[in-house]
């Protein structure tokens, strides 16, 4: 029996989902992975600054599992809603993806991190706030959040939905997005782009390593742009 390939004979990038993960963690980043949507026209698909990772570490790349949170006043019949269904159907290499609320407190914490974890989750994106920040940190769980603060979700907002399209500022996140986020953002690349996106961001990060070179050999930047193409 024949091993089958990991990468399309014709791309650098791998086919299997979890090396794909690995590859663009280890390889790309948000800059050069948004520079690349731009020029396909894609020019919106950066979330919002006020989303920003938790605590220094890996790049976190994964599939989205977008989650819809809505504003409730007050003790409800259902506390957090379908939260608890949300997060248990989390699979291996997802990214939990919040959003939705504009209630004033966390939207995740230690219990839903140890949740995540054991789903084989990658990390949480959230358009809001996170606390129980110490325990997070110790789980080494990658989080990104507008930040810290400890007023608990439980009569404040509940989960309405889950695994459907959803739009933060402006930008559309499908189930299954790849979804880019390291210390410069959170960028989202769509699946009908998704191959050409990584070949290109490749290609590139590839010539800015040329450049990057050229300039510490000596060559000046406007001869370096000049020549390759690359700023």
């Amino acid at each position: 029996m024949t091993s089958q390939p990991t990468t399309n004979p014709r791309s650098s990038i791998p086919v299997d989902d979890a090396e794909r993960a690995r590859f663009v963690a280890d390889v790309l980043h948000t800059s050069v992975v948004g520079d690349v949507l731009d020029a396909l026209g894609r020019t919106h698909q950066f979330l919002p600054p006020r989303i920003r990772r938790l605590a220094p570490g890996p790049r976190l790349v994964g599939r989205a599992m977008p989650v819809v949170l809505a504003d409730v006043a007050g003790p409800q019949p259902r506390p957090f809603g379908a939260l608890t269904d949300a997060l248990d159907q989390l699979l291996p290499g997802e990214i939990y993806v919040g959003m939705g609320a504009r209630a004033e407190c966390a939207a995740w914490g230690e219990i839903l991190t140890t949740t995540a974890q054991h789903r084989g989750a990658v990390g949480a994106i959230l358009d809001g706030y996170h606390r129980d920040t110490d325990g997070v940190l110790e789980r080494r769980f990658p989080v990104y959040s507008w930040g810290a603060f400890g007023q608990d979700a439980g009569v404040r907002t509940v989960v309405t939905d889950y695994r459907v399209t959803v739009e933060i500022d402006g930008v559309t996140i499908a189930p299954g997005d790849l979804m880019v986020a390291d210390v410069d953002g959170v960028v989202v690349v769509p699946s009908a782009v998704e191959d050409e996106v990584l070949e290109r961001a490749f290609t590139k990060v590839s010539a800015e390593n040329l450049v990057l070179r050229a300039i510490e050999d000596g060559m000046s930047s406007t001869d370096a742009f000049a020549q390759y193409g690359v700023l």
